[in-house]
């Protein structure tokens, strides 16, 4: 009897299955397939309408001409080579390709290995991660600031004229030269030469004009007439304006006047220096008894133009400009992800080699990086098919005059897209990039998938 009955509650796999087992399989989470595609719908159909549809009809209407009217075959593929707006675009992305995902990952490498030695390494990752939070027009336009040419303007070139003039002080008189009836000429390379030798014994007067009183050195005094020295010649070398009409006297050293000090004055004789002096603050010199009989000469080096630093928005640095300000943005976001990539790594491998005699180089060369190398592949993937679609940095940064040399595709789809009106090109243009990002893509989801099986 209990075997019958043993027998009877076992279930036989060819006897029909009652209809409550034919009910839908539910997921994991219990919800039914169609309940399921049933919420999924409405993001379905965003996808299709802001995604799908816009691919479809980019890669139609880029066979097609302007007008949209007539099939144009590949004539819009074939203008991507020969077109050079395009071809600079094209050989611009490779450079964002090949040095910005590069420097931007190797700053995060080394932020993330530094920051470990640290207390503070918290806040300072904070204030490197801090420029993600500014949008990419913020970006553009913080730094369209920070390259400006002026230094009194642009940070950069204010730090660059700085590091200069320690090295290489500029002239406090550029635009100083010989007024009217002046006893100098010019000599030729900017520099001012006495028409007459000079004599021992008698002051000379070296006027010079067109410095703004306000534009004077610091140390410069009020001007006094050189006295006459024994054996020696003296003068003073001033500017020779006052202002107010009728005021001063020229040719004359006037109450008012200002000496120029700091100015250099050579003796010269037969085409050499036979001896030089530096006016003091209120314009006097005095020269030795060998510059009797020379002619004075006011070298070039007095007029020099000041250094203005460098035009990081002109045609041939603008483009490593620009990588700049995308590095000064995502290199917080490659420091994040290298450092929690970091933070699993197994730290008696590292004590390991340290115990085997490795430096500090050789364990993060030999052993770190190693390590790192998937997540430092996901860093250098995701910023390469980021900086493919760089446009606003470009856009707002580079000025009109350098826009064409800084151009990337994206950039140049914008301008055939609405400037030229040539949609169809825009559009080749767009499924070109859509080309560049899809392998970059799929080698990164192949890499994933591949680390989800380890």
């Amino acid at each position: 009897m209990t075997s019958a009955t043993a027998a009877g509650t076992s279930r036989d796999p060819a006897a029909p299955q009652s209809p409550r087992s034919r009910r839908p399989r539910k997921s994991v989470t219990g919800t039914r397939r169609s309940v399921a595609a049933l919420f999924l719908l409405p993001a379905l159909v965003l996808l299709g309408a802001l995604v799908v549809y816009p691919i479809g009809y980019s890669l139609i209407r880029s066979f097609y001409d302007q007008s949209g009217d007539s099939f144009a075959g590949f004539d819009n593929y074939e203008a991507l080579f020969t077109d050079d707006g395009i071809r600079t675009a094209l050989k611009n992305n490779i450079i964002w390709v090949v040095f910005a995902p590069t420097v931007a990952t190797a700053l995060g490498l080394v932020f993330a290995v530094l920051t470990e030695r640290i207390r503070w390494g918290t806040a300072f990752k904070l204030v490197v991660f801090m420029p993600m939070a500014i949008s990419m027009l913020a970006a553009g336009i913080i730094f369209r600031l920070v390259y400006d040419q002026d230094p009194d303007k642009g940070v950069a070139n204010a730090v660059w004229v700085g590091v200069h003039d320690t090295f290489a002080e500029s002239s406090a008189f550029p635009k100083a030269h010989p007024g009217r009836d002046s006893p100098l000429e010019p000599a030729g390379g900017g520099a001012f030469i006495t028409k007459q030798p000079v004599s021992a014994g008698t002051p000379v007067a070296l006027p010079l004009v067109g410095v703004a009183p306000e534009q004077m050195p610091g140390d410069a005094k009020n001007a006094v007439a050189a006295e006459p020295e024994e054996g020696r010649v003296t003068g003073t070398a001033w500017q020779d304006f006052t202002r107010g009409k009728g005021v001063g006297k020229p040719g004359a050293v006037d109450a008012a006047e200002l000496g120029y000090a700091g100015m250099k004055i050579e003796a010269v004789k037969d085409g050499k220096v036979v001896a030089s002096a530096t006016a003091a603050g209120d314009g006097t010199f005095t020269l030795p008894a060998a510059a009797d009989g020379a002619l004075l000469r006011l070298p070039a080096d007095n007029f020099k133009e000041p250094y203005n630093g460098l035009n990081w928005l002109g045609p041939s640095l603008v483009t490593p400009a620009i990588i700049g300000s995308y590095v000064w943005m995502w290199a917080g976001f490659a420091m994040v992800l290298i450092a929690a990539g970091l933070a699993g790594v197994p730290r008696e491998l590292l004590e390991a080699a340290r115990v085997d005699g490795a430096n500090e180089w050789q364990v993060f060369r030999r052993v770190t990086v190693p390590l790192l190398a998937p997540v430092l592949a996901v860093v250098v993937v995701t910023l390469m098919i980021n900086v493919l679609k760089v446009f606003d940095l470009v856009f707002i940064i580079a000025p009109g005059s350098s826009q064409d040399d800084a151009n990337v595709l994206a950039l140049e789809l914008y301008r055939k897209g609405f400037a030229s009106d040539q949609p169809g090109i825009a559009s080749a243009i767009a499924v070109f990039l859509l080309l560049l990002v899809i392998p970059v893509m799929w080698f990164n989801v192949r890499r994933l998938r591949r680390e989800v099986r380890r």
